[in-house]
This record gives structure tokens, C-alpha cells and sequence, in this order.
């Protein structure tokens, strides 16, 4: 017996058992054998779908638009139901519970008590919430573009670099965009905060260069007035897709980095700059992709070299877990570390100020927002545009302006 057969069947069992919860509960709300049968036969066509799009997936052609419906599908229809079995199973071992209890008691094997209706409505009531989430999600949600403003104060800034503005983006992902005049309109917003310098911390696209053919009238307008920097992303390296050769994925490679050049961007490869202001300066540092347990690029002393260690460093690295296991932890001490990557799993709730929950925080430690540890702070964008699942639900797309102050 293949091995894929055991793992299949848990699969398609617990499936199985999620649906059946999932129309138990339904039938309350409606006895119309055509509205019943309906609702079964559209979470059928979600996961039909979802298996013809897995079986005619081909690596080589990378995430296409098909293939990221075809998940927000079902993500959209599935998570609602866990929330129904969740309440109804939940209501199950009481009932059984309740029933074990009276037969000790009476002695007497008595019938399960029957299922209350209210239980199965506030369960389908419940349901809808994330439903409509993920529906607003998948249709406007990716496009909800928030500016997020710091004030970060260091007591050893440059006094000419009090005052001083970044704008940070990140994730672009432009093999994901379907709408320009959305997008448009999050580089409008971009460009409204007039920052000093404009950073971009990583992956330009979903895999290879072609993908930003389109958009790069829409990038090349992006303004700063003292500079644009950037640096590759995990995406940006072209590995997730199958090439026809390894000639092929090296020529996507500089394919990708000159687009950096084309929207005017100065791309940082292990490498750093010198800004400058009233003969005083401050070192811009950018890495190639570091992530935990997998492509390890960055070279954080070859960007380092030449830098003293009693110079303000802000470092653009893409995966938050170099902060976490190299840069935090090295004393020459890099006073701002900014990072991108987790997109926030593109969902969870946040209430600004109060409280903060996504599954991306079971992987990243730092996974959304800013963080400090000894005077040293990282701020990991949620990135500007989507991936995988073709929308955002709670976690906005992103766009961040620090201001950096003498303490």
C-alpha cells in the first residue's frame, strides 16, 4: 500500500465528519430540500475544485491566479465549519455526558437527549462572521492599505538625522495583482507620506521577473527625496518553481534584480551605503535572504565591512528570524532591523494598542508590528500585497513610516 493512502483516508474522514456537522446544522435553518441539497453541492464544487487545480498544478508555472482562488475557496468554506463543529461537538459531549449521568443515577438506559435548535443556529450564526470575513477579505480586504507611524528615539542618532523619515514597504508580490487601479492607489499612499527615504525590504515577485512586466510603470513612480533602497526576498530567488534548466532560474535571477534598477530602486546584496546630512552620517545596511533552516544568503560581516561599530546602522534584512538568531544577539550592535516576510499570515484580529492574534505566531516570534529587546528594535512589515491565499482578513496590507528622534 503507497504511504499517501493512510494520511488520504484521516483526511477524507475528517472531512467527511466536518461536513456532516456542517449540514446538521444547516437543515435548521431551512427545510427546502433544493436549498439543502445546494449547500452541498457548492462545498462538493469547492473541494472538486481544490483537487483539480492540485492535480493540473504544475510548479513551472508558479502560483497563478487559478491556484490562489482555488485555496481562498476553500479556506473561505472550510473555516466557517470548523466553527460549527466545534459548538455542536461540543454540544454532543454534554448530551452524552448528561446521558451517562442519568443512567448511574436512575439506573435506566435512556434515549440521547435530541440536539437543540438554538445551539445549531448560534453555531451557523457564529460561522458567518469569519465567512463574510474571508469574503470581504478575498474582494477588498487585500487592498485595505494602512499606514502605520513610529516615533523611535536613540540617545547616539546624529543630530542632523533628528526628525529623519522611512518609509518602509515590503512583500510586493506582483504576480498576485489582478487590479491596477487598486494598486495604484496604495503607491499613491505611498508617495503621500513624503518621507526622506523609501526602503523595501523584499520580494519584488511571486517567482519569476516576468511578473512585474506590467507593473512597473505603476513602481517606477514610487518618490523619496533622499533615496530608494531595497533587497531580495525569499520569492526572489525563483526556488519554489521547477526550471527547464539551472541556466534558466540564473537568468530569472538577474532578471529580478535589475528590476530593482527599473523602478529606481539601489538593491543592497550584502552591502552597505552612507547617508549623509550636515557632514554627519548614518550606515543603510541590506542582506540577502537569511531565514531559519533554509536559504541562508545573507552575509551580515560583508555587509558590515568597513562600518564602525560606534555608527547608527539600520539594517534591511527580509526574514524576521536573522533578528531573532544573528542580529540581536551581535554586539556591534544594529539599532534598527527592518524585516518583512510573515505578511501576518495574511489573517488574524487585531485591535490597535490592545490586542494582537495570528497563527503566524506560532512560527515567527517576531511575526507583525515593532519590537525591542536592549535598545534594539525590529519592525516586520506585513507586506503591500498577497500571497497564497488571495486576500487578507484582519491583517492589512501594510505601509510604515518611522520617524527617527535624537533621545
Amino acid at each position: 500500500m503507497p504511504r499517501w493512502i493512510f494520511p488520504l483516508i484521516i483526511l477524507l474522514a475528517i472531512i467527511l465528519i466536518v461536513e456532516i456537522y456542517a449540514f446538521q446544522a444547516f437543515k435548521t435553518i431551512s427545510k427546502n430540500k433544493f436549498v439543502r441539497f445546494s449547500f452541498l453541492f457548492l462545498s462538493l464544487a469547492v473541494y472538486v475544485n481544490f483537487l483539480i487545480t492540485m492535480l493540473t498544478y504544475s510548479r513551472s508555472d508558479g502560483q497563478t491566479p487559478q491556484f490562489q482562488m482555488a485555496v481562498g475557496l476553500l479556506l473561505t468554506f472550510t473555516i466557517p465549519k470548523l466553527v460549527i463543529i466545534i459548538m455542536l461537538f461540543g454540544e454532543d459531549m454534554y448530551r452524552w455526558i448528561a446521558k451517562g449521568i442519568s443512567a448511574i443515577s436512575s439506573g435506566e438506559t435512556k434515549s440521547l437527549p435530541s440536539r437543540r435548535k438554538f445551539i445549531s443556529q448560534l453555531a451557523l450564526g457564529l460561522a458567518a462572521i469569519p465567512f463574510a470575513s474571508f469574503i470581504y477579505g478575498i474582494i477588498q480586504g487585500k487592498y485595505n492599505y494602512k499606514v502605520i507611524k513610529y516615533q523611535l528615539s536613540f540617545k547616539d542618532l546624529p543630530d542632523a538625522f533628528d526628525g529623519f523619515t522611512i518609509t518602509q514597504i515590503s512583500d510586493i508580490h506582483s504576480g498576485s495583482f489582478t487590479n491596477k487601479e487598486k494598486i495604484q492607489y496604495g503607491v499613491d499612499l505611498i508617495n503621500q507620506q513624503k518621507s526622506d527615504i523609501m526602503l523595501f525590504t523584499g520580494d519584488i515577485v511571486n517567482n519569476t521577473a516576468d511578473e512585474m512586466n506590467d507593473w512597473i510603470d505603476v513602481f517606477d513612480k514610487l518618490e523619496a527625496k533622499e533615496g530608494k533602497y531595497s533587497i531580495l526576498g525569499n520569492h526572489d530567488y525563483g526556488d519554489y518553481i521547477d526550471w527547464k534548466s539551472p541556466e534558466d532560474k540564473k537568468d530569472n535571477f538577474k532578471a529580478v534584480k535589475d528590476i530593482h534598477k527599473k523602478i529606481g530602486f539601489d538593491l543592497l546584496l550584502d552591502e552597505h551605503r552612507y547617508l549623509e546630512k550636515d557632514g554627519q552620517k548614518i550606515a543603510l545596511l541590506g542582506v540577502e535572504n537569511w531565514g531559519k533552516g533554509f536559504n541562508q544568503a545573507g552575509d551580515l560581516q560583508k555587509a558590515s565591512a568597513n562600518i564602525k561599530k560606534e555608527d547608527f546602522k539600520i539594517l534591511m534584512s527580509h526574514d524576521p528570524s536573522h533578528w531573532e538568531e544573528k542580529v540581536k544577539k551581535d554586539d556591534f550592535n544594529y539599532h534598527l532591523t527592518l524585516s518583512g516576510h510573515t505578511h501576518g499570515l495574511q489573517m488574524g484580529i487585531e485591535i490597535p494598542g490592545w490586542f494582537k492574534w495570528s497563527p503566524s505566531q506560532f512560527v515567527y516570534k517576531q511575526w507583525a508590528g515593532l519590537y525591542e529587546e536592549a535598545g534594539r528594535f525590529i519592525n516586520v512589515n506585513r507586506g503591500f500585497g498577497y500571497h497564497a491565499f488571495p486576500g487578507r482578513v484582519g491583517i492589512w496590507p501594510e505601509i510604515t513610516v518611522i520617524e527617527l528622534k535624537k533621545a
